[in-house]
């Protein structure tokens, strides 16, 4: 299997060599391609695609770049030529360990990944006129992980472009205590086809299996820069997030906390689509906002451009529907400017009149409670990962459901007034809900719907939550906070919430026979909190 992956990855070297060193468009400028094994830790060869600028004077700013999980150095061929040849960069985008034929073994951005990159940073800078103090790091999801934990670590990177990454692998994979089962299974199943796991990997699948996460757990920490971003204001690191509000493998809430607690100069940008596809294009040199935007970071933090970057406001959204445009705020709690907050009232077991089955109204309502079977899905659901993101960004497509199909005796179903000018969420939902579940583990799932007059919803944004350990029997209030989303209700539509037990996303904690008693007690009353905000003007 490793010579085939060795092979392949020649042949399509051979072939986009061809391509890079096409003739250059403009006389005196193009770019020099090579491909060199650079020693990483440990003595292991890393395969990487060198690319250097001419026509453009030296020492030049340097950019490392890491590939994704299960990809290649060739992965940012496109965006690498780019950089260099248009803007004078000095780039080597390498295949991360395990992967392909890079040396060593799969050790999930661990100290060895790091290690690896600094090699990497060592190696261009004693052969290649780069600057070495003008070091950036750019990647697509594992590289982007990679490139936050190097800076993280070595204070020469001066500025990072993280694009679908993470910063917290524990929230990314266990959010709430619920394994996200799809997306668990692809990065396995990739890592097994295209690269050699290590025994930390092996290890964590192997605990998996048998249904304990523990050990993924105890290995998250050092593989989350979350922890380390004290050391990255300390460095005075320039980060700038690219993220996708549907990013099934590491959802925007992580990432959104994330930009918060960073110091240094910073910027966030978050649109549509799933994990990786917002910037997918722009890696092959496809024209793309988000590498557009990345290469104005960097053109400001490495090469000193006056190119207003500093002045401008660092959050950047674009709503998950519609073809609204791009809304900029100061920060990321400016994002969300009101607020919707509804009580929830007492659910029915009837859906003839789908609108008043459970009603989201002004107001605390108490006093009632619904209990509803477990282990059983209804047709509300989170959608496929990447396929539902892919929809909702390139087709505005949205994860739907027909709310009076939704089996009132396996969910709880809450709906809301019409709104009559309809209306922005932005921001992260919250809803809190007080739950009797039969059992000691129970997976619960929230929707929260956009509605129109049939009764179809659109599925504005989600969140799954698990009770472990609790009392059979004992009722426990809960609150929740929905993954952040910018999206446009139309006039006329209703928002709805809904809640079950079962979501093919994820693992499920609950079995068919349990039951999960919702209620609104007086003290603790059940309810819903969306964040609004007005559209920018002309983002209809």
């Amino acid at each position: 299997m490793r010579t085939l992956r060795a092979a392949c990855a020649a042949a399509l070297s051979t072939l986009l060599a061809v391509a890079l060193t096409a003739p250059p468009a403009h006389a005196g400028t193009g770019t020099d391609v090579e491909y060199q094994t650079i020693t990483g830790h440990g003595g292991i060869d890393i395969p990487a695609l060198v690319i250097t600028p001419t026509g453009h004077e030296g020492p030049r700013p340097l950019l490392v770049m890491p590939s994704a999980w299960a990809t290649n150095k060739l992965l940012y061929v496109g965006a690498a030529k780019k950089l260099a040849y248009e803007s004078g960069y000095q780039v080597v985008s390498y295949t991360s360990r395990g992967f392909w034929n890079s040396g060593g073994r799969i050790e999930v951005a661990g100290p060895e990944d790091v290690a690896d990159a600094r090699a990497v940073i060592d190696w261009a800078l004693e052969n290649t006129d780069a600057d070495p103090d003008r070091v950036g790091m750019a990647g697509i999801s594992y590289g982007a992980g990679i490139s936050l934990l190097t800076a993280a670590a070595d204070d020469r990177v001066k500025a990072v472009g993280a694009l679908s990454g993470w910063a917290d692998l524990a929230e990314s994979i266990y959010g709430n205590e619920t394994i996200g089962y799809q997306a668990v299974e692809m990065l396995i199943a990739a890592g097994h086809l295209t690269g050699d796991p290590g025994e930390k990997l092996l290890e964590m699948e192997r605990e998996y299996r048998k249904g304990n996460v523990q050990p993924a757990l105890d290995l998250a920490p050092e593989r989350s820069v979350s922890t380390k971003v004290d050391a990255l204001n300390a460095n005075g690191t320039a980060v700038m997030i690219g993220h996708a509000w549907n990013d099934g493998i590491f959802p925007p809430g992580q990432m959104t906390d994330f930009y918060r607690e960073l110091e240094g100069p910073k910027r966030l940008m978050l649109s549509a689509g799933d994990h990786a596809t917002p910037e997918a294009f722009g890696a092959v040199g496809l024209p793309n906002e988000t590498w557009a935007e990345l290469n104005r970071w960097f053109d400001h933090h490495l090469k000193g451009a006056d190119n207003g970057v500093d002045a401008e406001d660092p959050v950047r959204v674009k709503p998950n529907n519609g073809r609204g445009g791009w809304a900029s705020y100061p920060d990321w709690d400016a994002v969300s400017e009101g607020e919707l907050s509804y009580g929830l009232g007492e659910p029915r077991r009837s859906w003839t009149n789908w609108q008043s089955t459970g009603a989201l109204e002004e107001g605390a309502q108490t006093g009632w409670d619904y209990r509803v079977g477990a282990g059983r899905g209804t047709t509300a659901e989170s959608g496929t990962l990447l396929l539902s993101g892919a929809l909702q960004q390139f087709a505005d497509i949205p994860t739907g459901v027909s709310l009076p199909l939704v089996n009132r005796s396996y969910a709880g179903v809450w709906t809301g007034p019409e709104l009559p000018g309809g209306t922005r969420v932005s921001g992260s939902p919250e809803a809190t809900v007080t739950v009797t579940p039969s059992a000691s583990d129970q997976s619960l799932y929230f929707y929260l719907y956009a509605v129109d007059r049939h009764g179809t919803g659109a599925l504005v944004t989600h969140e799954p939550y698990t009770l472990r350990g609790v009392e059979p029997g004992a009722p426990a209030t809960i609150g929740v906070e929905f993954e952040p989303v910018v999206w446009d209700v139309p006039a006329g539509h209703r928002l709805a919430l809904v809640v079950d037990t079962e979501d093919a996303r994820y693992t499920d904690s609950g079995a068919r026979g349990e039951t999960v008693e919702f209620s609104s007690p007086e003290d603790a009353p059940s309810g819903l909190t969306v964040p609004t905000a007005a559209p920018p003007s002309g983002a209809a």
